[in-house]
């Protein structure tokens, strides 16, 4: 129980972070990709100092043994860039570039009301299950041809 209010708690806290920064307006989004039109550098700002408090946050919570409410840190163990990889990262890129909103974004924005953010996370929710679907497909067809 505790860890479910405290997730919430920490959903709450990044969701605010999110937009007070401006990272849940589309058109605030875009312009920062625009570097040769109305580049807004604003977001360069947003970004570095997440990228600083969480290089400082992991740096003291993977000293621990484990996490306060795991028996393990859930770290990846591959390093492999492989297609998978690179197809996603290219697709997050992509939608991110076209829409003006990550996932990280367009959440909060449904609660601000923005109407784009609704199809957004549909379309969202729609391509995870697309592509569980053919990964499991795949893995089944891997595994009969074995």
């Amino acid at each position: 129980m505790l860890r479910t209010i405290l997730a919430g708690v920490v959903g709450l806290v990044f969701g605010s972070g999110i937009a007070l920064s401006g990272m849940a307006n589309p058109a605030k989004v875009l312009n920062f990709f625009d570097v040769a039109g109305t580049w807004d550098a604003s977001l360069l700002l947003v970004m570095g100092s997440a990228l600083a408090v969480a290089a400082i946050g992991y740096r003291i919570v993977l000293k621990r043994a484990a996490p306060v409410f795991d028996k393990r840190f859930h770290l990846p163990t591959s390093r492999k860039i492989d297609l998978p990889l690179l197809a996603g990262s290219a697709v997050f890129g992509i939608g991110w570039g076209i829409s003006g909103f990550c996932p990280g974004g367009a959440i909060p924005a449904l609660g601000l009301g923005e109407s784009s953010a609704w199809i957004f996370v549909g379309s969202m929710l729609a391509g995870i299950a697309a592509a569980r679907t053919v990964r499991i497909a795949l893995e089944a067809r891997s595994t009969q041809t074995v």
